[in-house]
């Protein structure tokens, strides 16, 4: 797999979004959330005592405390971890454009949208 790009400069052609567009929780998080997080993260596994079926749950972290700082990217162990191909760690990795998805949503604010 190709090393990520730092996330600043990074450019997303393939974005879905054009740019500077709202990231909506529910449209464009949730799905990838689902696709690729719940398998570990919800249901009948919640590894690191991490759930991300819903918002309340996914903004209330894990076991290590918070994974995401509304705002800042830079600063969300969940940017870090998918930016860093950490996560998922079975499956699929996520493509660029989901990963530029998370980062903008949390860097709009993370919102539940």
């Amino acid at each position: 797999a190709p090393t990520p790009v730092p996330v600043e400069n990074s450019p997303t052609p393939a974005e879905p979004a054009p740019a500077g567009a709202t990231v909506s929780f529910a449209s464009d998080i949730m799905p990838i959330l689902q696709s690729r997080c719940v398998n570990c993260h919800g249901g009948e596994k919640v590894s690191d005592g991490l759930d991300v079926k819903t918002y309340a749950s996914l903004m209330s972290g894990s076991e290590n405390g918070p994974i995401i700082s509304a705002g800042d990217a830079e600063n969300s162990l969940m940017a870090e971890l998918v930016i860093s191909q950490k996560m998922p760690k079975r499956g699929p990795k996520l493509t660029p454009p989901q990963v530029q998805l998370i980062v903008d949503w949390i860097n709009q604010g993370a919102l539940n949208n």
